[in-house]
């Protein structure tokens, strides 16, 4: 059995009464889990809403609690890393982590970059030993797959594209996976949005094949990560 942690994180909510999915980036998560489950019905769904429920942001006092020896912890410094070690233990369960995001001013949105510092996180997530010179960390897990499904309002984000330097979203989600064991990154978008024009019913269609496609692929391909 395989473990599937999905993350939705738009603000644009569910309506549950008539499964009204405002979001584009909700719309296409579902997508996914549905005919994920049609295909693999053994398999564990594991979901957190940051988009619904934020992690708190992290504080001076929450680097004081990481920073200190487990062993020396105080009650309060406990209490304070208790998310923290909440969201990392799914993390660790999760063989594939599937990412719903719309891109918000040409990057994540507060909530998500939120739970990434609730999860990035020395001694638990990833090590750091200066003995291995320029590139010190190294990530505790492996072997697992990241996809992440995007929407944005405009278009050419892709690598060669118009806008490519001003997405700050894939690139940056990318760069924090490697620290989560992720060594398989996928990613799914929607263009388009602000026009709401053929291009944009064309871009919602792609995506939906190319999401198809993938879970096709990957509940062929996935393996129970290390």
């Amino acid at each position: 059995m395989r473990k599937i942690l999905k993350i939705d994180t738009s603000a644009r909510r569910v309506d549950h009464e008539v499964t009204n999915y405002r979001s584009l980036s909700r719309q296409l998560s579902q997508h996914f889990e549905t005919l994920w489950r049609q295909r693999n019905r053994t398999d564990e769904f594991i979901y957190r809403d940051v988009g619904a429920t934020p992690p708190a942001f992290i504080s001076e006092d929450w680097i004081a609690a990481v920073f200190t020896a487990e062993q020396d912890r105080s009650p309060q410094q406990r209490a304070l890393l208790a998310l923290s070690d909440q969201l990392i233990d799914e993390v660790a369960r999760a063989d594939l982590i599937l990412v719903s995001t719309p891109m918000y001013n040409y990057g994540m949105p507060a909530s998500l970059k939120a739970w990434f510092d609730q999860v990035v996180r020395v001694n638990r997530t990833f090590t750091f030993d200066l003995a291995r010179g320029d590139f010190p960390l190294q990530p505790v897990f492996s072997g697992k797959t990241l996809v992440l499904l995007s929407s944005c309002g405009e278009f050419g984000f892709e690598p060669g594209g118009i806008r490519e330097s001003m997405n700050h979203l894939g690139p940056h989600l990318r760069t924090l996976s490697h620290y989560l064991g992720v060594e398989d990154f996928r990613e799914i978008r929607i263009e388009y949005q602000e026009f709401g024009d053929a291009r944009h019913r064309q871009s919602i269609e792609r995506a939906q094949r190319q999401v198809e496609q993938l879970v096709e692929t990957l509940s062929g391909e996935l393996q129970p990560a290390a």
